[in-house]
């Protein structure tokens, strides 16, 4: 029996969720189980799933201590039927380790459903303390990453942004503020989508943000192959900014960035 239609929004959102935070594993023989541990304040979300997974399963809650709370309640979806581990496994789900390997599904799929599962999942969604919305997505998947990135850019028609992965522990943090995030949380929290109700509830409130008058606008603008020679070229920093239009703080900042990448090649 095959369960997954990718194409359905609801299928799509499950099979993101379980993606990013699911857990396969895979036992001697036929044995083994997919796993979903939640915050309990999350249970209903499992609920859901439970009720679309046509397998039997179960959801049982635990207390117990962590790094972070003493008495810490979470609720946890166990499935254990073969036919259902086989098909996210032929989907893109592996058993074992997978932050760095999985990736959007190669069969045709509900994009703004999927992405929604992998923002509540792994993301963040609401407002900053100044009030600004955002959406972002950590992640170690270099498909993951493009995939949100190349989303954001098709929907809202903004210019190309290129995130890489922080020097600790080497994760993708990619944030999308102002005009883009009210965009991105309009679209995918759209009205009867599966979600989960927290976060739903603020993506919903984010997205009404409308930029206040006089909040200046700024406008990225991309660095060329031609400008960073240019730039490196230049006799000093204050030469370079008058040469290409741009402040001496952005030039400044680019050719630290450049050097930077330079002595990493060259040390590697």
């Amino acid at each position: 029996m095959t369960f997954f239609d990718l194409e359905r929004p609801d299928h799509a959102y499950l099979f993101a969720f379980l993606q990013a935070d699911g857990h396969l594993t895979q036992g001697p023989g036929n044995k083994g189980r997919l796993t979903v541990e939640l915050s309990a304040r999350d249970a209903p979300i499992l609920d859901e799933f439970q009720r679309l997974c046509p397998y039997n399963s179960r959801i049982r809650h635990r207390t117990r201590s962590t790094n972070f709370k003493a008495d810490h309640t979470s609720a946890m979806w166990t499935v254990c039927a073969r036919e259902f581990r086989e098909e996210l496994q032929a989907l893109g789900l592996p058993a074992g380790r997978k932050s760095e390997i999985v990736a959007p599904p190669r069969v045709p799929f509900s994009e703004r459903d999927y992405l929604r599962g992998l923002i509540d999942a792994d993301g963040s969604v609401g407002r900053t303390s100044k009030g600004l919305p955002f959406v972002g997505l950590t992640t170690k998947s270099d498909a993951i990453a493009a995939f949100f990135t190349s989303y954001v850019e098709h929907l809202t028609g903004s210019g190309r942004r290129i995130f890489r992965r922080n020097n600790r522990d080497g994760i993708y943090n990619v944030v999308f503020t102002r005009e883009e995030a009210a965009a991105v949380l309009k679209d995918l929290y759209h009205p009867g989508c599966l979600a989960l109700p927290r976060k739903q509830a603020a993506a919903l409130q984010a997205a009404t943000w409308v930029r206040p008058a006089g909040m200046k606008k700024v406008t990225r603008r991309s660095w060329s192959k031609a400008e960073d020679d240019i730039l490196m070229a230049a006799p000093s920093t204050r030469a370079a900014a008058r040469q290409l239009g741009r402040t001496e703080q952005s030039c400044n900042l680019r050719r630290w960035r450049l050097n930077r990448s330079r002595s990493r090649t060259i040390a590697s």
